[in-house]
């Protein structure tokens, strides 16, 4: 059920980026205002990272179903007024809605695998539910696409709301209530709860890997689907099928991973998917002028390396706060994340510059940054503890 909440967050975000061109004509818009209007989801303009800064005060305070319920069902709504959006202002104000809503989702779910979850199965149970973004790639972008050519723009936001509202109703009945939490949290000032997410040393270290790994990969990300076109000279065609193999890959490598981080220890899949990711961005960010096959090889090794770090990092991460702060904590996590990838992509474009011919220049050296950012990130994760966790089952 988590996994399929989501999945229709994923898609929520991802298939503003394809629809771009059909948007901008319809509204007559040029780049920067579409640019807005997805940042404005995605957290760059602050919607996203701040909800989760604001829903650390009170998200501890629930019963974590109903926290998910509420919150997902102002997402829901926030997705059928941008269905429903007949000018530029109404559709960016309801993809504001929907990435308020959408930025606290992720936290109150990853929450409820800490709380739900047995930690020997933890890391295989983040790779579940963190697989629905690969899922929302290979599936949900395409039918989104496919739905908005034959029927308009319309049509996705408007399927997507539908969805959610089913998987709402399965919600409703299927998830167990997570009430444990609340008798240790309760007497808590909202203050005091923030205070004690924020000044524990432990907390802050796992925040901080949190912001390094995801500062490492989106120093790459946004620039390389620009770099495969203007540098490795593949085409619009040969583009889709990078991201529908790299995705359908990693659909089956992240609840893989997971599986061997709880066999055999987060750190040391930590460390091997880490290594990995140094490799695969040096391999991606200098590639010549290549056949599709090789190029679309090279990015599903990045991209199988890239997701699969997160696997047992959040495990680790999860694992890292009390049952009565994880809501708060996973929360203000999401923020960091969302601030970090805006300020890495802001970073990555002091270091890259466009080239004769719009071929990007500089592009290798991201590589040599984030091999400092991978560093980091491995001495973070070998000093997060794991939170002592009371013996009283958590499910009511």
């Amino acid at each position: 059920m988590l996994a399929a909440v989501q999945f229709t967050v994923a898609v929520d975000f991802v298939i503003m980026m394809p629809l771009g061109p059909q948007l901008m004509r319809i509204f007559g818009i040029d780049t920067l205002a579409f640019n807005f209007a997805v940042s404005v989801y995605a957290g760059a303009a602050g919607a996203a990272g701040v909800s989760g800064l604001g829903a650390a005060f009170f998200l501890d305070r629930f019963d974590r179903k109903t926290a998910l319920l509420m919150i997902y069902a102002g997402f829901t709504i926030g997705t059928l007024l941008c269905a429903l959006a007949p000018t530029y202002e109404t559709l960016v104000f309801a993809r504001a809605l929907a990435g308020f809503f959408g930025g606290i989702v992720g936290g109150i779910s990853l929450a409820m695998v800490g709380d739900l979850v047995p930690d020997a199965r933890r890391a295989s149970a983040v790779g579940a539910v963190m697989s629905a973004f690969s899922v929302a790639q290979v599936a949900g972008v395409p039918l989104g696409l496919y739905f908005a050519d034959k029927l308009g723009w319309h049509v996705p936001f408007l399927l997507l709301a539908a969805l959610s509202g089913i998987i709402w109703i399965f919600a409703v009945v299927r998830l167990p209530k997570v009430r444990a939490h609340l008798q240790r949290s309760r007497g808590e000032t909202p203050l005091r709860r923030f205070l004690g997410v924020l000044a524990n040393a432990n907390h802050l270290r796992a925040l901080a890997l949190m912001s390094v790994i995801t500062f490492g990969g989106f120093m790459i990300i946004p620039d390389l689907a620009n770099y495969l076109i203007s540098n490795v000279q593949l085409n619009s065609g040969e583009l889709r099928w990078v991201y529908l193999i790299g995705g359908g890959a990693t659909l089956f490598t992240m609840n893989g991973v997971g599986r061997l981080a709880d066999e055999f220890g987060r750190m040391r899949i930590l460390t091997i998917m880490m290594f990995c990711s140094i490799l695969a961005a040096f391999v991606s960010t200098h590639l010549p002028v290549v056949p599709a096959a090789v190029a679309v090889a090279a990015s599903t090794f990045f991209m199988i390396s890239m997701t699969g770090r997160f696997v047992p990092a959040m495990a680790m991460i999860t694992s890292s706060v009390e049952p009565e702060h994880r809501g708060g904590f996973m929360s203000v996590n999401s923020a960091v994340a969302q601030f970090s990838a805006a300020l890495a992509a802001t970073m990555a474009a002091l270091v890259i510059h466009d080239g004769a011919n719009h071929r990007l220049v500089g592009f290798g050296k991201v590589a040599w940054l984030y091999v400092g950012w991978a560093v980091i990130g491995l001495w973070l994760a070998s000093g997060i503890r794991r939170a002592a966790v009371p013996t009283a089952c958590p499910v009511a």
